[in-house]
């Protein structure tokens, strides 16, 4: 585990091969985040009940920040060993391969943003650059993913879950 809290965070580079997924889609401000965040059962479910085997933990992908607070695009994911035909509001995709900063903490989901700026600060310091576009005043981020590898029907204290970011360095 790369990191333990604010104190412990160490970001790491680490080249990943592509990845399968499905998803669930929303542009959202994060005052409504839940509208994203409150269909990863749905898509557990939808992958269960076709016998589909999850290939890792749950993510949201941003798609799209916007500096300013505004709607992001954002996508609930699960991976999967292989690729499937989209169905409904599910989609299906890939995550891209590359070199990615990733950053693991531990602790209570509102430590995120604070775990972000330490990403962001320390690629900044190393002179690596994103897989990111700016358009209209809207990052369009090649692939930036937080991982939830812990289930909180297994682990309820949030002090104790577990967070991956994983953001898509250029080439």
């Amino acid at each position: 585990m790369r990191g333990a809290g604010a104190a412990g965070i160490s970001p790491v580079v680490e080249e990943r091969p592509e990845q399968p997924y499905v998803f669930l889609r929303r542009s959202v401000t994060m005052d409504h985040f839940a509208e994203v965040a409150d269909r990863l059962p749905e898509l557990v479910g939808w992958l269960a009940a076709r016998d589909i085997p999850r290939a890792g933990a749950p993510f949201f992908r941003y798609n799209t920040v916007a500096p300013d607070g505004g709607a992001r695009e954002v996508e609930a994911g699960i991976p999967v060993a292989s690729a499937l035909e989209p169905e409904g509001d599910v989609g299906v995709a890939l995550l891209p391969a590359g070199r990615y900063a990733t950053l693991t903490r531990v602790g209570h989901p509102e430590g995120l943003l604070a775990a972000v700026g330490t990403l962001l600060e320390w690629a900044r310091e190393q002179g690596l650059e994103w897989d990111m576009r700016v358009v209209d005043g809207v990052e369009r981020r090649g692939c930036r993913i937080e991982s939830y590898r812990t289930d909180p029907r297994e682990e309820p204290d949030p002090a104790k879950w577990e967070t991956e970011l994983a953001f898509r360095l250029a080439d």
